[in-house]
């Protein structure tokens, strides 16, 4: 029965033929399967009818349409892209181009950031390792002898500064730097009133320079290094602590007064008055007064000009006065030396006055 079915091709209810079912030409009849259907995307629940939100499918063998341009940024975010790129360009120069344009290597101002190596910093050895190449000794000569003192390097070609009154009235100045060698100063400019003073070495280059920083960022109780040469002692190193600030010290301007007491006429303690009274000598009748930073940290002389140093090695002041207990009358003692009471010129002071150096300064009388 059933083979008659099959020779006549009529099949039993229930049975159909491959060709009729929805998927003809099946594997097992040697065709293949069909296409799946055309993907037709859903639209949104908004669309309009007969409206196509989305692509349509492309056709095969259509070409492929090439891939949209980017459209270049304009307006505002475009500027601001363009200037972000320039000054980044324009930063990296902008020391060499300052060099280039005015002949002059710029003052190294670092307020906040650290010079010492980060495995030192806090210390008073990694201070003294980073600071003390651009500290110099200083020897000026008068017509009333000789004196030493200290100085800070703030270029490359040599500007220094230091006190008014260790190079005041010199007829020569000599500079020996931490590597020993040994130039020959000219005094730039002059302010008694602040005791400061720039001088410049002649023939130098690529010397160590020092980090100014921001003495309206001092506390007191913070930690200090002072660098100088007491006693012709060059690069010697002393530390301590800010004992107090906005101290007024008063010093003279008297120019041959300063002379004197500089060479042979004195015993090299620089005379100043604090407090109502008066240390290391006679100020004299022309005098002026400052602002200063109080330290402990052991000054004598010869540490004039020299650097109070915080522990980051940034230069926060100029050291300029310190009293030593055999200048009191009434101590009855003979030792010279530190009693840790110390003053330094605040570093804000000296970077407000260098341009007024650099053009000759005030003779402050």
């Amino acid at each position: 029965m059933t083979e008659s079915f099959r020779r006549s091709g009529e099949y039993p209810q229930g049975q159909q033929q491959h060709s009729q079912s929805p998927y003809p030409g099946t594997p097992e009849a040697g065709g293949a399967f069909p296409p799946p259907p055309a993907y037709d995307p859903p639209q949104p629940a908004n669309a309009a009818p007969g409206s196509q939100m989305w692509p349509a499918p492309v056709p095969e063998g259509s070409p492929v349409p090439p891939a949209p341009r980017r459209r270049r940024v304009k307006g505002p975010l475009g500027l601001l892209a363009a200037v972000a790129i320039a000054a980044a360009a324009v930063g990296g120069g902008t020391a060499y181009a300052f060099q280039e344009l005015t002949g002059k290597d710029s003052t190294s101002t670092n307020a906040g950031a650290s010079v010492v190596p980060t495995s030192q910093k806090g210390t008073v050895s990694g201070v003294a390792a980073a600071v003390s190449p651009a500290i110099v000794e200083i020897s000026a000569t008068s017509n009333a002898g000789s004196s030493t003192g200290s100085g800070v390097v703030i270029t490359s070609d040599g500007e220094i500064v230091t006190n008014n009154h260790v190079v005041s009235g010199a007829s020569a100045v000599k500079v020996r730097t931490s590597d020993g060698k040994t130039y020959t100063a000219e005094v730039v400019g002059t302010d008694a009133k602040k005791d400061l003073a720039l001088i410049k070495l002649k023939n130098a280059s690529g010397l160590k320079t020092a980090s100014l920083g921001d003495s309206d960022n001092v506390k007191v109780g913070d930690e200090v290094v002072a660098i100088g040469s007491p006693e012709g002692l060059t690069g010697t190193v002393t530390s301590g602590i800010v004992s107090a600030l906005d101290r007024d010290v008063t010093v003279s301007t008297d120019e041959e007064q300063q002379q004197q007491q500089q060479g042979g006429g004195g015993d090299g303690r620089w005379p100043f008055e604090f407090g109502g009274q008066q240390f290391n000598g006679d100020t004299g009748s022309s005098k002026t007064t400052y602002k200063a930073i109080q330290t402990d940290a052991s000054l004598n002389p010869g540490n004039s000009g020299g650097a109070l140093i915080d522990m980051n090695g940034n230069i926060i002041g100029i050291n300029s006065a310190m009293y030593s207990s055999s200048s009191d009358s009434g101590s009855g003692s003979s030792g010279a030396g530190s009693v840790g009471l110390g003053f330094a010129i605040p570093v804000n002071t000296v970077k407000a006055d260098l341009d007024s150096l650099r053009s000759g300064g005030t003779s402050g009388s």
